[in-house]
């Protein structure tokens, strides 16, 4: 039998990813939109609202820290004065704003499964284990991935983004918008500024970072962060993306119920048999089933299938 010859349930998966990247493709355009309109009461999703948050709390930060620089006396005038010109810059950015909306997402994630199946927001099962570990590094490491969740779903709740947060492209985004339309003759004053921003600034110590370093660190026990339930929906997303070689964010949008397709493949790709696979599903999406013959589809196939997808250039 020719193994590259493929199967009814390749072409439903290839088909479905395909839909799932033309949904991708309008998620920026369209949140954009819906974000910087002055007339918000006609669009009172928690999403758009939390996206809109975040984004103004990193053009806070950095203001505060321009008005700082400068001596300005009455610093919460001078933040509000220039805020929303400066939110507006930077949710052009397409890859900021789907950053905002990946982590809006993630946390809505986390909420509706602590909801559902009494789903831990913070603490795991496998964050537990690996906290009580006899290594002092694994130990170490999982109890600042457990401070830095408490901290992200506190901010959530309030809507905040830390700029020290921010994946290192993002940072560099960010503060490069907030350079190009600080105003003019402030040019000495914001170099300050960022050289200060810039120095505080360490990715590796963000929640992100903290969690790839975690995930590394389980080497080929790496497949237990691949349960939901087992890893808690952060560790999840930081395991999935890493075992699919898929950017973390596109693995967040993955969960979205028009994104089906990436998330089967993806959970493929990265190592789980159909079996395990099931399980994620009724966890995060109880009411959908797999499709007909996927149990035949091959780890390697499903990730020659993925790698196809524009899905990465869409968000």
């Amino acid at each position: 039998m020719n193994q590259t010859a493929q199967i009814p349930v390749e072409t439903i998966l290839r088909e479905e990813l395909a839909h799932g990247d033309t949904a991708l493709g309008t998620v920026a355009p369209i949140l954009g939109h819906l974000v910087v309109s002055p007339d918000n009461t006609l669009f009172s999703d928690e999403i758009v609202a939390q996206v809109r948050g975040m984004a103004s709390s990193v053009a806070g930060q950095m203001l505060s820290a321009q008005g700082r620089e400068a001596g300005v006396n009455d610093l919460p005038a001078f933040v509000e004065e220039h805020c929303e010109e400066l939110i507006g810059h930077l949710l052009t950015n397409a890859g900021f704003l789907s950053h905002c909306h990946a982590l809006s997402i993630e946390r809505q994630l986390a909420q509706r499964l602590h909801d559902r199946s009494a789903i831990d927001v913070v603490l795991s099962p496998l964050l537990q284990a690996l906290i009580a570990s006899d290594d002092p590094d694994v130990s170490s490491n999982a109890m600042a991935v457990l401070t830095a969740q408490a901290r992200f779903i506190q901010q959530q709740g309030r809507m905040e983004l830390p700029l020290k947060e921010l994946p290192g492209d993002l940072f560099h985004a960010a503060v490069l918008t907030w350079r190009t339309h600080a105003g003019e003759g402030l040019d000495e004053i914001t170099a300050a500024a960022e050289m200060r921003l810039r120095a505080e600034y360490d990715e590796g110590a963000g929640r992100l970072g903290l969690m790839s370093r975690l995930v590394a660190g389980l080497g080929n026990g790496v497949l237990a962060a691949l349960s939901i339930s087992h890893a808690g929906v952060a560790i999840f997303l930081t395991a999935l993306g890493a075992c699919s070689q898929q950017e973390r964010d596109l693995v967040v949008q993955s969960t979205n119920d028009r994104q089906l397709g990436r998330l089967a493949l993806g959970l493929r790709a990265g190592g789980l048999k159909p079996k395990e696979i099931e399980e994620q599903f009724v966890v995060i999406h109880p009411n959908v089933a797999l499709p007909e013959g996927f149990d035949l589809l091959r780890r390697d196939r499903a990730a020659e299938i993925l790698a196809t997808s524009s899905g990465l250039a869409a968000s």
